[in-house]
């Protein structure tokens, strides 16, 4: 009993010393970290984290423009090979639209239709068509505007609003998912995510090449709100949410109860058919509905590549060539996908747990060749 008392003592003492020494030297967001991560069951970030974090609500109109059903819809099953693919991954939904009809959808797990699930870095797609918005509505200037304009702590930098919606900023960040005391697990647990971001410092030569960082996208989405003098759920709200009929409110996390920065890079919680929205108005070249809610050359310019030898990349979508087709698609952390094929008319859409093997940084994990070849054979067979 005295071993037990003494154990728990030092025990206590160990942990209060840690906790002690985390929030001396910046590093309290960690104990976030661990409440929500570990304390939660799970071993990293995960889909419906939503409840654990403040979030602002991206609210929808009063019309929903549904989705409609090809004639074909759930005519025919998912391939082995995808079947297998869902299972070792957690797909939570799988969805082919042909020519803007919903083709083939599956929910798997108890998740359907209306489940909130965390985009992840999706939301870097979609705080780049805010950019585009912006730019349509004369907020900002153009892809070439200065940071600077907007912060001017800056101002030694000659990084513009494309760069940085390009992953071409020369923003100092390590992009690392798994180190708790990293960078991106900061921004991603903080309380004061706008704090961070302006004591972080341009090291580098800006637009000279991709190198894919979080905060690229973080300092993006506070300079359009900045230019707009709105924050970015209610902007993202009245931009697209409401004008392309989405079927339910969203929400995107923020910071802090009191600061209420949106982080742009990642995190807004909706459902498949309305992530799918985005991939169809970017085929369309920014049209909805005959509205033209963002420019055309913007759209054409975003999912072309900007640096040629790496074509990996455009502004805020990535870009993949198999055989004789090009896409483009958003992407999230676990295996969240948009991808579309323009001269197909396909959208595929995928939500779920985990991603395939790869890196997940630098090049694309195997899944997606997986979900992108199987939709094609599922299409094949009923033609």
């Amino acid at each position: 009993m005295k071993f037990l008392k003494k154990f728990l003592k030092w025990f206590i003492i160990s942990v209060g010393s840690i906790v002690l020494l985390l929030y001396i030297f910046g590093y309290g967001y960690v104990l976030r970290g661990v409440r929500i991560v570990y304390f939660t069951g799970h071993t990293t970030a995960f889909i419906d984290d939503y409840p654990y974090f403040e979030n602002d609500t991206i609210k929808k109109g009063k019309h929903v423009d549904t989705w409609p059903k090809h004639n074909d819809y759930n005519s025919i099953s998912e391939t082995e090979k995808l079947n297998q693919t869902h299972s070792e991954l957690g797909t939570i939904a799988y969805l082919i639209i042909k020519n803007d009809s919903i083709w083939f959808e599956k929910y798997y797990g108890g998740f359907g239709k209306n489940s909130k699930t965390n985009s992840f870095s999706m939301a870097k797609s979609i705080t780049c068509a805010l950019l585009g918005k912006a730019i349509k509505e004369g907020y900002i200037q153009g892809l070439d505007q200065p940071l600077s304009d907007f912060y001017p702590q800056f101002s030694y930098a000659k990084t513009t609003v494309g760069d940085l919606a390009s992953m071409a900023s020369g923003l100092e960040w390590v992009e690392h998912y798994k180190n708790p005391l990293s960078i991106t697990a900061r921004a991603n647990y903080s309380s004061n995510l706008e704090d961070i971001m302006l004591n972080r410092k341009i090291t580098r030569t800006p637009g000279q090449a991709f190198v894919y960082k979080s905060g690229n996208t973080i300092l993006l989405g506070m300079a359009i709100q900045k230019a707009t003098g709105k924050k970015l759920a209610n902007y993202l709200s009245e931009s697209f949410w409401q004008p392309m009929g989405m079927s339910e409110d969203a929400l995107w996390q923020v910071d802090d109860k009191d600061n209420r920065l949106a982080k742009a890079f990642t995190a807004i919680s909706s459902n498949a058919r309305d992530f799918a929205r985005f991939g169809k108005l970017y085929k369309d070249f920014g049209k909805w509905n005959g509205q033209q809610l963002l420019d055309s050359s913007f759209v054409a310019t975003s999912i072309a590549p900007r640096f040629p030898e790496d074509p990996r990349y455009g502004y805020g979508f990535w870009l993949k060539k198999i055989k004789d087709k090009n896409f483009f698609m958003m992407r999230g952390h676990l295996g969240q996908y948009v991808i579309v094929e323009p001269n197909d008319n396909i959208i595929i859409v995928r939500l779920g747990h985990r991603k395939g093997a790869g890196n997940p940084i630098a090049n694309f994990t195997s899944d997606i060749t997986v979900y992108i070849e199987e939709a094609y054979k599922m299409l094949s067979s009923k033609s």
